[in-house]
């Protein structure tokens, strides 16, 4: 059984599962996810969008759909009862199921562990009755397991190992209708409609208040999980500037690799878009209610993972209030036109990629995942 609830864990999910079936064909997996997990074959008997919420006000409207997936995940676990659950992320939806699963005496793996070194300390205690090993992506997440007794890997970051782009950096502005000799911004609002919703006005409004004043051109990255009509529809109802812009599918690692720089909704893109050397802005904002129960629980310096991983603001947060269209349009400025700055910002970029380890986290994540499954006898065997 596999269970993904995010973009991201969908993806992590596909190469996951096709990793294990090279080492066992037999296999069979279940589970939810994705289009992702779908193509790699693996059977979602419960879609992704059923589960894929954010925040806490934003939760409440979706928990009756959430918990009617859930009951089916339950249902069809006890049904076929696999010989291992794989719990990707997602931890608001995976340990109350990693909780579920073990009732039924299924052995859990979690990949991907839940930030509880940021907030919800408190959920060690339901891992460590829940889980029997977690495999994380930051060599600074093993000690706390250590700690807690519960049995860790690290695997690095699968990310480490994403596809490079499918163009050229002349094919991709030439199919997208842009000038590749202009300057070039990408946004990326988020990969769930909630987060759309909240990011992608502001963003579209900084962008005609830089294009009013320079040659430029923006690019929308539209997350596999979003819509793409849908986000075409508000691109066009939102955007009221001279400068181009396009909304394009299936683009994120083009538009990381070929913009000057880029926005960026807090979450796993600020990864990728460090991965691609990519300067950028991170952004987000929630509800008011959910901002607030944030800053009670939040106990971390920075609320993206570079500048965690980097130990100091490598990259500029606008966080709720602080995300408007006037301080993006004038920080965006000023990350354009100031050269030290960005040769700075790639330099911290570059270091935070040590800290996602060599590449090969999947393949490592599937050998841990085989091991397990194989017992004692593999435990004698070694890695």
């Amino acid at each position: 059984m596999m269970v993904a609830g995010e973009r991201s864990g969908d993806v992590y999910g596909a190469a996951l599962a096709q990793a294990l079936k090279a080492r066992l064909p037999e296999a069979e997996v279940f589970g939810c996810g994705g289009e992702a997990m779908r193509s790699a074959g693996v059977e979602t008997v419960v879609d992704i969008h059923q589960v894929a919420l954010i925040g806490i006000s934003e939760v409440v409207s979706g928990l009756p759909k959430a918990y009617r997936a859930m009951q089916g995940l339950i249902a069809e676990a006890a049904r076929r009862k696999p010989a291992l659950a794989v719990l990707i992320d997602s931890p608001s939806l995976n340990l109350r199921l990693a909780r579920r699963l073990k009732q039924q005496n299924i052995p859990v793996i979690y990949f991907v562990s839940p930030q509880i070194w940021a907030w919800k300390k408190g959920r060690i205690r339901k891992i460590k009755a829940c889980v029997d090993r977690m495999l994380c992506l930051f060599d600074f997440e093993t000690e706390i397991y250590e700690k807690a007794g519960v049995p860790v890997e690290c695997v690095g970051h699968p990310l480490v190992d994403m596809a490079a782009p499918g163009q050229t950096r002349d094919e991709f502005f030439n199919q997208a209708g842009l000038d590749p000799g202009t300057p070039a911004v990408a946004l990326l609002p988020g990969s769930r409609r909630t987060e759309v919703t909240f990011n992608l006005p502001a963003m579209l409004e900084a962008a005609a208040r830089v294009g009013a004043s320079r040659p430029i051109q923006f690019v929308v990255a539209c997350a596999p999980t979003i819509d793409y009509r849908w986000l075409e529809s508000l691109v066009a109802r939102g955007y009221a500037g001279k400068a181009p812009l396009r909304t394009l599918s299936n683009a994120t690692h083009e538009a990381l690799q070929y913009s000057d720089a880029a926005v960026v909704a807090s979450g796993t893109a600020t990864i990728e878009a460090a991965l691609r050397e990519c300067p950028m802005i991170v952004v987000y904002r929630v509800s008011a209610f959910t901002a607030m129960c944030a800053r009670v629980m939040i106990d971390v310096p920075f609320y993206s993972m570079v500048n965690l991983l980097a130990g100091h603001a490598a990259v500029p947060e606008l966080i709720q209030s602080d995300f408007s269209a006037d301080h993006l349009a004038s920080r965006l400025q000023l990350l354009l036109d100031d050269s030290e700055a960005r040769n700075l910002m790639i330099q911290d970029l570059r270091n935070v990629r040590l800290r996602l380890g060599p590449g090969g986290a999947i393949e490592r994540a599937a050998d841990a995942i085989v091991r397990h499954l194989e017992g004692p006898k593999a435990s004698l065997q070694g890695p």
